[in-house]
């Protein structure tokens, strides 16, 4: 018999401890202090700026957790005071600062940081970052002031910039609600503006030293850094700021059907994948998008693994292909059109990509050497000549924003994400789900009359195009550029996984591909060389199995808005006996919600169920109970399905 998992291994995957935050307050101005950082910096309720972080990037972009010490925080009835020391380091280097936080009811906030380093510092960000809000903040006006004095009026990006929307600041200047104005002020060097939702982080972030520098760079020991940020509220609320009704959901118009799920495949999990085909084909995916990179030593036999894999699961096989050559491309995709073919052409759909796209060229850098984007799918398509053809990324979908396939040459756009490039904390992985709407938005201007399929996408990082590799994590911690993210097996991963579902299907997603089959991004546990509390003894289905097969169950059927709480995810679709309601709380926190009408039964996932639903594939059908309540609670990271008459 097993013992049971802890709390924090059925919410999170993992027992590592989160330091809580907490709240500092001076009159109508609060800040969350989160390990030394701000976040949700709000006046009178309103939401001013998203976080301000004083943050240390390696040569990788991974962010170090760094050691506080001498933590002080003075809290007055006018304002408050926060300093501290902090360590950043690795077996290799390390870089010592110190850090003040000022915060007064008049409005203003300080958050100051001076430090060096210890030995000579390989980085390739050190200071500064402001992150503005989504909501209310996009396609609003903005007054920047440059490095220069100068003064311009603007505005935030509404369709998803690809490259840098404002560079050279000094300070920003925008509304966060009627009648209140903010001013962010930025010393110590030179920011620039990128836009966030490129990597699904719901903000604008503001950084300190501009891409075209080099990096990453050194920072010798004699040198000492010496920034601040500097926010000023000026104005009134206006009365009509105030929020709508709370917790209340409620169903509206039709806007369109489910559209297909898809699961994916990397071919090391092959084997336990056709081992656990039994489990997965419950889950009902109608895809299988199996990956195929030559330089990793895939060959025919991989492929015919993946179509072995896709029959055994009942889903319809997809192909990524990665193109090794550059100058004999054309040769490579027909040699590999002659094998597919030779397998009796399995793939309706392939996806194809060059090698050299896999990684990531900064805005004003030189693209290195890479396939004639137009050749290159006019070839595809005479080698494939009864496939669809799907061009995009492989990486992320900033990439395919950045260097944009020949839409008229192909039969749909296609790419991927994580929700934790930036930032691997809970709150910021969950944040990722707020800006899916301005993903599909741009997607699908990108495609124009093509469809654009996303995914395969997962908490964590299959490939990382802004480094070596995505971190291998074997002591089961939350880090951005995870491989195998801990929040995969715990219910947070449940929740984001409706929410991404629910999202990218209200943005017209043709299909949608989440995670994998039995690998860091699984849904059926097996083992591997990195922990998986609980299930390295139970074994069993992750929570987002049940959810995932809850959307493969609603493939086809007409969808309708939902209107929720900030806090709550949701997908309805109509039924033949009524409707089926699906939430999910985001949070760490419980929420109550006012149901739209009349629920007859109730299935719920949560810290109470989990063990239960872990055990039972089938525990979307045998744990749901009656139910005829107006309202609902939803304990952290719980998914509900509802069904309405």
């Amino acid at each position: 018999m097993s013992n049971a998992p802890s709390l924090a291994v059925r919410l999170f995957g993992t027992d590592e401890p989160v330091a809580p935050l907490r709240i500092l307050r001076a009159g109508a101005l609060t800040a969350e202090l989160d390990t030394g950082n701000l976040r949700h910096i709000r006046y009178a309720g309103v939401e001013i700026v998203r976080a301000i972080s004083f943050i240390v990037r390696d040569r990788n972009w991974g962010t170090y957790n760094p050691v506080i010490s001498d933590l002080v925080v003075d809290e007055r009835a006018d304002g408050f005071t926060v300093t501290y020391k902090a360590l950043a380091l690795d077996d290799n280097q390390a870089f010592r600062y110190s850090a003040r936080i000022e915060g007064s009811a008049d409005g203003k906030l300080a958050f100051t940081a001076e430090g060096s380093a210890e030995n000579a510092f390989l980085t390739n960000r050190t200071g500064f970052v402001v992150l503005h809000p989504i909501a209310g903040v996009s396609g609003h006006p903005v007054t920047i002031e440059h490095v220069d004095g100068s003064i311009v009026e603007s505005r935030f990006p509404d369709i998803i910039n690809p490259i840098q929307p404002m560079m050279e600041l000094r300070a920003l200047t925008h509304e966060a609600a009627p009648g209140l104005k903010v001013t962010c002020r930025m010393e110590g060097d030179t920011y620039e503006m990128e836009d966030q939702r490129n990597w699904t982080d719901a903000s604008y972030k503001t950084y300190v030293r501009p891409l075209a520098l080099p990096w990453p760079y050194t920072l010798p020991p004699e040198e000492r850094i010496e920034q601040a940020v500097r926010l000023t509220v000026t104005g009134t609320l206006a009365a009509a700021a105030s929020g709508a009704t709370a917790g209340t959901v409620t169903l509206g118009e039709r806007i369109g059907t489910a559209p297909p799920l898809g699961l994916g495949l990397d071919p090391t999990e092959t084997a336990d994948t056709i081992a656990q085909s039994d489990r997965l084909r419950r889950v009902g995916a109608r895809v299988l998008v199996g990956y195929y990179d030559p330089s990793l030593g895939h060959d025919e036999a991989t492929l015919a693994g993946i179509v072995e894999a896709a029959r055994a699961l009942d889903a319809e096989p997809w192909l990524e292909a990665v193109v090794q050559s550059v100058d004999g491309f054309a040769a490579e995709i027909a040699a590999l059109g002659k094998t597919v073919a030779g397998l009796g052409s399995p793939f309706k759909t392939v996806l194809l990509s060059p090698l050299p796209d896999l990684k990531c060229t900064l805005p004003g850098s030189v693209w290195p050497p890479a396939p004639p984007p137009r050749d290159f799918f006019e070839v595809a398509r005479r080698a494939f000549p009864n496939a669809r053809i799907g061009g995009g990324m492989f990486s992320l979908f900033t990439e395919m924003n950045r260097k944009r396939p020949p839409v008229d040459l192909i039969d749909l756009v296609s790419f991927t994400t994580t929700a934790m490039l930036h930032a691997g904390d809970d709150i910021s992985v969950t944040e990722t789900l707020e800006t899916l709407p301005s993903v599909a938005l741009s997607a699908s201007a990108i495609a124009g009359d093509k469809p654009y399929a996303v995914g395969p996408s997962a908490i964590g990082m299959r490939m990382n195009p802004y480094g070596e590799a995505p971190f291998a994590n074997p002591k089961n911690i939350r880090q951005a550029i995870n491989f195998n993210d801990p929040r995969q097996r715990g219910l947070l991963g449940a929740a984001w996984a409706l929410g991404f579902f629910a999202r990218f299907a209200a943005g017209g997603a043709s299909t949608i591909t989440l995670g994998g089959t039995t690998g860091a991004f699984g849904l059926v546990s097996v083992r591997h060389d990195w922990p998986q509390p609980y299930f390295d003894e139970a074994g069993g289905v992750f929570p987002a199995y049940h959810v995932l097969r809850g959307m493969a169950r609603l493939t086809g059927l007409p969808l309708r808005a939902v209107t929720t709480p900030d806090t709550i995810e949701a997908i309805a679709a109509e039924t033949g006996d009524g409707v089926e309601l699906w939430l999910a709380n985001r949070t760490g926190t419980e929420q109550s919600v006012a149901l739209p009408g009349a629920p007859r039964d109730l299935f719920l996932l949560d810290a109470d169920s989990f063990v239960a639903a872990t055990r039972d594939p089938d525990a979307i059908d045998t744990l749901a109970k009656p139910f005829d309540n107006s309202t609902l609670v939803l304990t952290p990271y719980a998914v509900a399905r509802l069904r309405l008459s």
